[in-house]
């Protein structure tokens, strides 16, 4: 009996808590929507014909989007400039082609919306023109029954979509969030990393802009890649995410020959005046092996990260089990991209702030090694 009043009185919680927070979102945005409203009517009395002579602006704040609408009908933008004002858009609206592409050259816009049959300027050479202008400009041809198969073609010139009038207040707004989303997606495709699986020295040749993983290795966590060898040693470096992120390194501790080591431990340093990261063993062994060249030139882990780079070589002690943590093939290449995403972020808006090595090797190198120095 017990337990089913406290499973009766979770539930009513449960139910209590939705609808409070249905309430408040419902709240918001009805406080939100008035507010759109008072702007809408107070912004279409303010004169902008300093910059276009038909030009009416609405702007609202934080806007999902902003939004040039062309076309002839006054009624048409009447009914652009309250629906998708309402629905948080800003919108400016012109009544003729050749001022839109002059609004287009002075302002940011990310959507062009036009009608396909204008006198001046027909919808076809406006989107042609915004596209030459403004490339990342996603252009909306407005048409009518009669014009779907013209609609359809202006696709060719680079128009994303096109919307058939008469349309609804809920089919615009609709319509609209649709195409956010879908730029939205475009945009954050575009700007995502480009990862490549290589051979060890392409790595040498590849493009700044791009990132590398190697063929055939497995990439640790700490981002230590390891090469399996014929003799069932394992090869170690570091990945093409520390060299890009870290950029030079001035002096490298190499790891002493015949020492055990665990998964996890400090295997080596890398230094700079920059700052000093560690380098977490991306498996348990002993050292066999070092590459002494890097003491005189450490300069090859940044220039041949895959092949004269390499750090060490390790006689594994449990291999079969510590393997399947490690990363190979697709999964790397995934995970490259959001651990490349983090490090823009990490290094400002733009991606081009100073990066410090010790918040680096706590967030993405683990953290972990440094403590075992």
């Amino acid at each position: 009996m017990t337990a089913v009043l406290i499973l009766f009185m979770f539930a009513a919680f449960v139910g209590i808590d939705y609808l409070i927070r249905t309430n408040l979102r419902r709240m918001q945005e009805k406080r939100a929507r008035q507010a759109r409203e008072a702007v809408l009517n107070t912004a279409i009395r303010l004169d902008f014909t300093h910059e276009a002579k038909s030009l009416k602006r609405v702007e609202v704040p934080n806007p999902k989007a902003r939004i040039l609408a062309v076309d002839d009908e006054g009624v048409v933008l009447d009914s652009f400039r309250r629906i998708l004002v309402l629905e948080g858009f800003s919108v400016d609206t012109v009544e003729h082609g050749p001022e839109a592409l002059g609004l287009v050259q002075r302002n940011d816009y990310d959507f062009v919306f036009t009608d396909l049959k204008m006198p001046d300027m027909d919808g076809v050479e406006v989107v042609k023109a915004v596209k030459h202008l403004r490339p990342d400009v996603d252009v909306v041809v407005i048409t009518g029954y009669g014009s779907i198969e013209t609609a359809v073609q202006t696709l060719q010139h680079g128009a994303c979509e096109y919307v058939q009038k008469p349309f609804t207040a809920d089919e615009l707004g609709e319509f609209a969030r649709k195409l956010v989303i879908k730029r939205e997606a475009r945009i954050q495709a575009a700007s995502q990393p480009n990862v490549r699986v290589v051979s060890p020295e392409m790595a040498e040749v590849m493009p700044a802009s791009e990132f590398c993983v190697p063929g055939g290795a497995f990439i640790s966590p700490g981002h230590a890649w390891v090469r399996i060898e014929p003799e069932g040693q394992v090869r170690i470096g570091i990945d093409d995410f520390i060299r890009k992120a870290l950029g030079s390194v001035k002096e490298i501790s190499l790891p002493e020959r015949g020492k055990t080591v665990k998964q996890g431990e400090t295997l080596f340093t890398l230094k700079s005046a920059a700052g000093t990261v560690h380098v977490a063993a991306p498996v348990s062994g002993r050292v066999e092996h070092d590459n002494a060249g890097l003491k005189s030139d450490p300069g090859e882990l940044i220039h041949s990260p895959y092949d004269r780079g390499w750090v060490c070589l390790l006689t594994p002690t449990d291999l079969a089990t510590e393997l399947p943590g490690l990363k190979i093939g697709k999964p790397v290449i995934e995970w490259y991209q959001e651990e490349i995403t983090r490090l823009r972020a990490n290094k400002g808006p733009e991606g081009t702030g100073t990066l410090d090595w010790a918040a680096f090797e706590q967030q993405f190198l683990g953290g972990h090694a440094s403590a075992q120095a």
